[in-house]
């Protein structure tokens, strides 16, 4: 673990970034995708984890999100709520599993209906989509900038090709937490390489 210049909040103040796993900088992923033609969405079967304030947002466009995910909004979570500080709003709600996969999943083509409902709506995705899922495969915890699970157990079937972990959030990262942090984690990957 290396310990960054300084802490990082992230947009909504919540988490706060302190140090990075290298490990970041080296392990690689497939990041395209919607070009992915082997994984068959595997990484939506688990459901996801989701802030309370994103929470809010989907549930502001209910109705209209009811008509396009075709599954009412009492179905779209488990109704389990784990007290988060880390985490926007401060609670971490989690998407139901339905027919073995995420509710949100496209099921009549590819990726999450929340983010093609967002497209089709004109509304910014990070909008309705949770920093965990916007994130990932990377992951946080505990000021602590790391890899997902699924990624440091080798599960993920899209990891070993493209670019890294870093690269391939690089653009998530500076939404969620500003050019400094990128920054900062630009000149610790270069580090990593001359090492």
């Amino acid at each position: 673990m290396v310990a960054l210049p300084r802490e990082f909040p992230s947009r909504y103040g919540v988490p706060v970034l302190r140090s990075v796993e290298p490990v970041i900088f080296r392990q690689r992923f497939f990041t395209r995708c919607m070009e992915c033609s082997f994984c068959h969405d595997w990484c939506c079967q688990f459901g996801v984890d989701v802030d309370r304030y994103h929470v809010d947002r989907i549930l502001a466009h209910a109705p209209a999100l009811e008509r396009f995910v075709g599954v009412p909004r009492d179905a779209w979570f488990t109704g389990e709520i784990e007290p988060d500080p880390d985490v926007p709003g401060g609670e971490s709600w989690r998407t139901a599993v339905r027919d073995g996969a995420c509710v949100f999943l496209n099921r009549s083509g590819r990726g999450c209906l929340l983010h093609a409902f967002a497209l089709e709506q004109g509304i910014d995705h990070h909008e309705l989509k949770s920093l965990v899922d916007g994130l990932f495969p990377l992951s946080f915890d505990e000021g602590v900038l790391g890899v997902a699970l699924e990624a440091q157990t080798g599960e993920l079937v899209c990891l070993n090709t493209g670019p890294t972990l870093y690269q391939g959030m690089r653009e998530e990262l500076r939404y969620y937490f500003g050019d400094e942090l990128v920054t900062a984690l630009d000149r610790l990957e270069g580090e990593s390489r001359a090492a």
